[in-house]
């Protein structure tokens, strides 16, 4: 298994892998737009806790997870700001834990699914709530409530042989120093080998590829001027200002 870390190099945001020689070096794979050229798919899952099914409106999390992308464009590297574009309505956030895939596999097996992993990171799916509730009412898929620039605020990656078990992590996010989102990866409803095993019949699962593994209960929304703070107990803690979007300058 490929040992992978990332850094997030300079001021312009762009995360680089660095590895073992097992791997390959140097290769910069995600960055805010045109910063980088080698940047890799998200994989997102909806409503995988069940208090935040409940708190959209659903009785309960589905039984297949639900998945949905996100583009490359969306990273942004702590030392940027989440962009609100006007006109769309409120945006939320909804923290996640990713996992950074270091070997390209498809039909991975449950019990292989950490030959595959690199490592992990914190991310947040930004979301524009009302956009997204118009998709649902119309059968449509969610990508205008959750494609735009900088809707995916990411942290450094943590190194898989310093996170012993990803289902036992407390992840949390604060706006403006109070506290919104608290919950342990214990209580997601589809797991994460599950979760690999079942993407990767799917989609090939490739080398740099991230999954973002749901959020909990108590997504709300973020207005310019706020902060907003997230991090795993012991391991990671990132801060992103919220700004305006002024169309013509990224």
């Amino acid at each position: 298994m490929t040992t992978a870390l990332r850094k997030i190099c300079g001021s312009n945001g762009t995360i680089c892998l660095e590895c073992t020689p097992e791997g390959r070096v140097g290769r910069s794979l995600y960055g805010r737009i045109g910063m980088t050229r080698n940047r890799k798919k998200v994989v997102a899952i909806g409503k995988n806790y069940e208090a935040h099914a409940r708190e959209m409106g659903a009785l309960h999390a589905p039984k297949e997870p639900v998945l949905f992308l996100k583009p490359t464009a969306s990273y942004v590297g702590e030392g940027g700001s989440i962009l609100l574009p006007p006109g769309i309505g409120s945006v939320h956030h909804e923290v996640e834990l990713g996992i950074v895939i270091g070997k390209t596999g498809y039909d991975i097996e449950e019990s292989k699914w950490r030959d595959h992993v690199a490592g992990y990171v914190l991310a947040i799916d930004m979301t524009a709530r009302e956009l997204q509730a118009t998709a649902k009412k119309g059968g449509l898929p969610w990508t205008r409530g959750k494609c735009y620039d900088t809707f995916l605020p990411i942290s450094d990656v943590i190194p898989s042989s310093k996170v012993p078990d990803p289902q036992n992590l407390n992840i949390w996010l604060k706006v403006d120093g109070v506290e919104r989102q608290r919950c342990n990866t214990s209580e997601m409803v589809h797991k994460i080998p599950f979760l690999i095993s079942h993407i990767s019949r799917i989609m090939t699962l490739e080398e740099g590829d991230v999954i973002i593994t749901g959020t909990p209960e108590g997504v709300g929304p973020v207005e310019p001027g706020n902060v907003v703070t997230a991090g795993i107990d012991g391991l990671v803690e990132m801060k992103f200002p919220v700004a305006a979007r002024v169309y013509g300058k990224l």
